[in-house]
């Protein structure tokens, strides 16, 4: 498969996470279910929420704007292994925190290897 589309594709399934992440409040039913932790717990869960959107994002921009830059550089070949492990790694931890048998976390976990394996596509 052609590379450009394959770090396109990266985009995409980045642009879907954000989506996916700022629905997090009214899917999770945040403004009730965080009103249960302290407010240091509660902040962090928000923060780092809004960090991974943006990640999502750059990584996204990056996919689309400077396609090639990332299929055919040193840093931008980093910058997908970088990606490919963030996702293995998230797959694992899916996994390990989250060992319940439900359709939509095995639907994730899915996607989560997708990510793995389009980022390293690339790099070969």
């Amino acid at each position: 498969m052609n590379k450009d589309i394959v770090v396109y594709i990266c985009g995409l399934h980045s642009l879907s996470f954000v989506i996916f992440h700022c629905a997090f409040w009214k899917l999770f039913k945040w403004q009730v279910e965080l009103k249960k932790l302290g407010m240091v717990n509660r902040a962090i869960m928000q923060i780092l929420n809004i960090q991974l959107i943006c990640v999502f994002l750059l990584t996204a921009f990056l996919c689309i704007f400077y396609n090639s830059e990332l299929h055919n550089t040193s840093l931008g070949k980093a910058f997908l292994a970088g990606m490919s492990i963030f996702w293995l790694i998230r797959a694992i931890e899916q996994m390990v925190f989250l060992p319940i048998n439900n359709k939509y976390v095995h639907l994730l976990t899915v996607l989560f290897m997708a990510g793995c394996i389009l980022f390293f596509l690339p790099l070969f």
